[in-house]
């Protein structure tokens, strides 16, 4: 039977994930969830399925059985060996809209270089844009995502890394067909150096 203090409990690490997987880039595997909580696997596991049901609206455990939930507008879905939450496909032209519209238009400088590299260099993963940058990318590419001008290309099956490429919608504001239109950066480097010297 389910006790208070049990119910408290898994509230608590429901809770905690719950913030984890709001502010996650990446999916994150049940080990790293567990790790950042402290918790035994396979109260993890048992918790994730919790909000799973839950934000599904299908429910959380009460004293006498389930409590009915609300179905949310995003999800708890499980990608490349982890799990990140979503907004849910029948919302996405909704968000899309309001992201587009909301968001000013002008780019940060750090926003341009970080696109530059996944145009030139796609798909690739965020860590390897972090390195070519030597800085810290994980804001900069939810803005690009939110902007809708970078998109998840696939996530690698060994790594679990997501790898990104460009947008129909960056060609659009660069006013270019495709990619070929870009110019050739290597003159524009001091050495041809960095592996961008086979690149447009």
């Amino acid at each position: 039977m389910t006790t208070d203090t049990d119910l408290t409990t898994q509230a608590t690490l429901d809770r905690q994930l719950e913030a984890i997987l709001m502010v996650a880039d990446e999916p994150q595997s049940l080990v790293h969830l567990a790790t950042a909580v402290d918790r035994p696997l396979a109260d993890v596991d048992a918790a994730v399925k919790r909000l799973v049901a839950d934000f599904d609206g299908l429910g959380t455990p009460g004293h006498d059985g389930t409590v009915p939930s609300i179905r949310r507008g995003f999800e708890l879905r499980e990608v490349g060996g982890g799990w990140r939450i979503y907004v849910r496909s029948d919302h996405d032209s909704l968000v899309a809209d309001i992201v587009l519209t909301q968001n000013p238009s002008r780019l940060s400088q750090a926003a341009l270089e970080t696109l530059a590299v996944i145009a030139y260099k796609q798909p690739i993963s965020r860590g390897a844009v972090a390195s070519i940058r030597a800085v810290n990318v994980d804001s900069v590419v939810r803005t690009l995502l939110g902007r809708g001008l970078i998109t998840e290309a696939f996530t690698d099956s060994e790594t679990g890394a997501i790898n990104y490429a460009t947008t129909d919608l960056l060609l659009t504001q660069l006013g270019i067909n495709s990619l070929d239109e870009l110019p050739h950066i290597s003159p524009l480097l001091p050495d041809g150096a960095d592996g961008f010297e086979d690149l447009r």
